[in-house]
């Protein structure tokens, strides 16, 4: 919530404050009574103002480890690699050894696949891949060896704190309801796109063996249905919200805000404003109460 800037109304900023009250009743921010001593809940820096003391949450750049699921951006085709961008303080390396090839054959590589690599990513294209290792050297190196990771087209590319994104089994999602796929990058880079089906590589050949099969399919790739683009924004616009009210990010949390913004019949630009903010942040501290029930 630190440097939340939102054009509030009187009426607003005092039922926002409340809801940050409810949801400081249910945890201290940052710290928490344990036997009667005070402990950190969040790794940063202590605060102390007057008597309130608490912990800051660093905002640095993403800290990765090893199998990570990691979304970034091409910025350097090079001699048998690709440089990412991916919130590091280093570009991250991702060899041509390390990725499937299109033609879906394990083999070696040939001088013909270094000298097509700009067919398979090229600058400013989006990718996803996993955080293989580290080099002596501190540089970080990426594996894309599975059909769900590669280039990611139509659809977002959304950055927000990498800190948002917590570490869990899934950080890939199918919407089904929306035909959506969405990917939450643990450097913060956040995907969301229409849904990719993973092909096997015999089904591929299959459907390239006929002529009148491939024309249609070129067709759709170049075509996003309304529906599906304005789906693709809703769904943004409620990650966009979450980031800015500092609310950890998960695929429930997400669909729960796009459910809360058909529900009020809120239109997708509108839900960038001051009212819908002040709307999610006002059900958080009764959804947290629910969840920790559950847990008991």
């Amino acid at each position: 919530m630190r440097g939340l800037q939102l054009p509030l109304s009187q009426t607003q900023r005092i039922r926002l404050q409340r809801a940050l009250e409810k949801l400081q009743s249910l945890s201290w921010h940052g710290t928490t009574d344990l036997n009667g001593d005070l402990v950190a809940t969040l790794c940063g820096v202590v605060e102390r103002i007057n008597k309130l003391v608490y912990v800051r949450a660093l905002r640095a750049r993403y800290k990765p480890e090893v199998g990570d699921i990691v979304v970034g951006r091409v910025v350097e085709v090079s001699q048998k690699r690709w440089r990412l961008e991916i919130n590091f303080s280093l570009d991250a390396i991702l060899m041509l050894s390390s990725m499937n090839m299109p033609d879906g054959i394990q083999r070696r590589r040939t001088a013909l696949d270094e000298l097509n690599m700009r067919c398979i990513f090229e600058e400013n294209d989006v990718v996803c891949a996993e955080v293989r290792n580290f080099q002596h050297d501190g540089s970080l190196q990426l594996q894309a060896r599975s059909q769900k990771y590669g280039k990611l087209e139509k659809g977002q590319l959304l950055i927000v704190d990498p800190y948002l994104v917590k570490k869990s089994k899934q950080h890939f999602h199918h919407l089904e309801q929306f035909g959506i796929d969405l990917i939450l990058g643990r450097n913060g880079f956040i995907w969301v796109g229409e849904h990719v089906e993973a092909r096997d590589s015999m089904v591929v050949d299959q459907a390239n063996s006929s002529e009148q099969s491939r024309v249609p399919e070129e067709k759709n790739q170049t075509h996003t249905p309304l529906e599906m683009r304005q789906n693709i924004c809703r769904i943004a616009n409620a990650v966009r919200v979450l980031s800015t009210l500092g609310f950890s990010i998960d695929a429930d949390l997400i669909l729960e805000t796009v459910e809360l913004s058909s529900t009020v019949k809120i239109d997708i630009h509108d839900m960038l404003g001051s009212e819908f903010h002040v709307l999610v942040a006002e059900r958080e501290p009764e959804r947290r109460s629910l969840m920790g029930k559950r847990k008991r």
